[in-house]
């Protein structure tokens, strides 16, 4: 279990140290997309539905995520965050939601962006579930990150969803 970053050696659950680690600039980029009926996405794109803004509220609630992500993932590390931006794709059936997130820190922020995108998705399907209640959330990956100890990494084409 030595391997196991998040577990010390009698199997408990552990927050890993990261004191001694160099603070370095850290960015993550994760995506999902939530499929919905072409109305719906029709009603999201032209600001048609009842309860306001989707893509508006859904940018915030994104952003917030992205700030709380140690109150809901028991091992994260509260992070300063330096940028958390949720980029929102309204295509026929389905919006995608792209989340740049960033620290100078001592861990990564792998989990604040697809967090960040997650709680986007699930805040659209909130706000549009009148509309569609069939709709589907999918494809939430990491895209990228950049930073750190392990280097850079980017998902290749053949992880894509």
């Amino acid at each position: 279990m030595s391997n196991l970053t998040h577990l010390d050696s009698a199997g408990a659950a552990r927050m890993v140290d990261v004191g001694d680690k160099a603070t370095t600039q850290r960015t993550a980029i994760a995506t999902g997309h939530i499929s919905m009926s072409a109305k719906a996405a029709a009603a999201i794109r032209d600001g048609a539905v009842a309860k306001g803004d989707v893509l508006a509220v859904a940018r915030v609630a994104g952003i917030m995520a992205a700030k709380r992500t140690s109150d809901l993932i028991p091992l994260c590390h509260p992070l300063p965050l330096t940028k958390a931006e949720i980029a929102l794709d309204v295509a026929q059936d389905r919006v995608t939601a792209t989340a740049t997130v960033s620290t100078a820190g001592q861990t990564g922020v792998e989990m604040e962006a697809l967090t960040a995108a997650s709680v986007a998705l699930l805040t659209i399907y909130d706000m549009a579930k009148a509309l569609d209640k069939g709709m589907t959330i999918g494809g939430v990956r990491l895209l990228e990150k950049r930073g750190g100890k392990s280097g850079d990494w980017h998902a290749d084409a053949s992880s894509a969803q």
